[in-house]
């Protein structure tokens, strides 16, 4: 099964996408660690791409989809992926289709975790963090059992600047009209399923397991 993973910064797919992989034996793709990785690794692609990260500039499109077809071909693959992070535009979601038709494969399904952006903010906005230890608490969802203080070491816990009512929305807002024209064009392919992400964890597992078994 050859899966693309959408939602919102916040939406939960790093949770899903962990459970994804252990319940249908597929790896979890994320742009973001193939990336680092192909540059770690110093190959062609990644030295290029490391080139514009390193200027502060977007890596072109060519460079992101030869580094993502490089690790669609990787062994591993085999019974399928969850893509999680690219497409993130039309050009981008139509080379990726060029490419996978090129190995012979396409694309089954797009699960979109679909989450209200007001949900989203309560979300992203009540972290703290740990400033000795690290650990993580939300002030709704997993509060300390002393407010401001970690339970594990007592260390004073914070709230991280892009973890701010503005940086948070405006975040959101870019990432929504973003997102809007990709829902359109697998809405129009018929790839697209919409899962309810404001359910409860198990919830939202068992939507997304019953896709994935219609695909199977």
């Amino acid at each position: 099964m050859q899966v693309i993973f959408m939602g919102l910064p916040g939406a939960g797919k790093g949770t899903q996408a962990e459970r994804i992989v252990e319940e249908f034996g597929i790896p979890h793709i994320s742009t973001g660690d193939i990336f680092r990785a192909a540059m770690a690794e110093g190959t062609p692609l990644g030295l290029k791409a490391k080139e514009y990260v390193d200027k502060g500039q977007l890596v072109p499109d060519d460079v992101t989809i030869g580094i993502v077809r490089e690790r669609l071909s990787l062994p591993d693959t085999e019974k399928g992926f969850l893509l999680d992070g690219f497409p993130r535009t039309v050009p981008q979601a139509e080379a990726l289709e060029r490419a996978l038709a090129e190995m012979g494969r396409s694309i089954d399904v797009v699960i979109h975790l679909d989450v209200k952006r007001e949900s989203l903010l309560e979300r992203l906005t009540g972290r703290r963090i740990c400033r000795s230890c690290g650990s993580a608490y939300h002030v709704i969802f997993n509060p300390p059992k002393e407010e401001g203080k970690c339970d594990k070491c007592g260390g004073e816990l914070y709230q991280r600047a892009d973890d701010s009512v503005e940086t948070v929305a405006t975040r959101l807002d870019v990432n929504i009209k973003q997102q809007e024209p990709l829902l359109h064009f697998y809405e129009a392919k018929g790839l697209l399923r919409t899962v309810d992400g404001e359910a409860e964890i198990n919830q939202v597992f068992e939507q997304i397991s019953s896709i994935l078994r219609g695909v199977e």
